[in-house]
């Protein structure tokens, strides 16, 4: 049981996601931070933050108070979210895939030549292959 637990723990992708939430949750401070002292006040110059939550539709219920539909709030949290996923993008995604792409491209201008790998056998020949070893098996 401690050997299977042991496995699953030491297997790189567990490892991998470990990190991916610990600089997840380093990297959400930088972005709120980015939203909050940028975005936000571009979006104060066109709505009021104390009356966002108020705006909505306004009914009657049963008892003649009205209710108040608050999708000012609604409003405020999707363009919270597509602010992150602006400058997710377009500070953090974008700017790494160039780099990377540059990388790749200043690897691909090396003097050295890549040697010929072998050609991966195909299903029929690996199929053949099974055969035969499991005839030498058995006899």
């Amino acid at each position: 049981m401690l050997k299977g637990f042991k496995d699953f723990i030491l297997r790189g992708n567990v490892i991998d996601l470990a990190v991916a939430v610990v600089i997840g949750s380093a990297f959400t401070a930088i972005v709120n931070a980015v939203v909050a002292s940028i975005i936000t006040p571009l979006v104060s110059l066109f709505f009021e933050a104390d009356a966002a939550g108020q705006f909505g539709p306004k009914l009657t219920n049963i008892y003649g108070n009205p209710v108040t539909f608050p999708l000012g709030d609604l409003i405020s949290a999707i363009i919270s979210f597509l602010a992150v996923a602006v400058v997710v993008y377009f500070v953090f995604v974008l700017p790494m895939n160039t780099f990377k792409a540059h990388v790749e491209a200043r690897k691909g201008t090396g003097a050295e030549e890549p040697e010929d790998e072998p050609a991966a056998a195909t299903e029929a020949e690996l199929l053949v292959e099974i055969r035969d070893l499991l005839k030498s098996q058995r006899a």
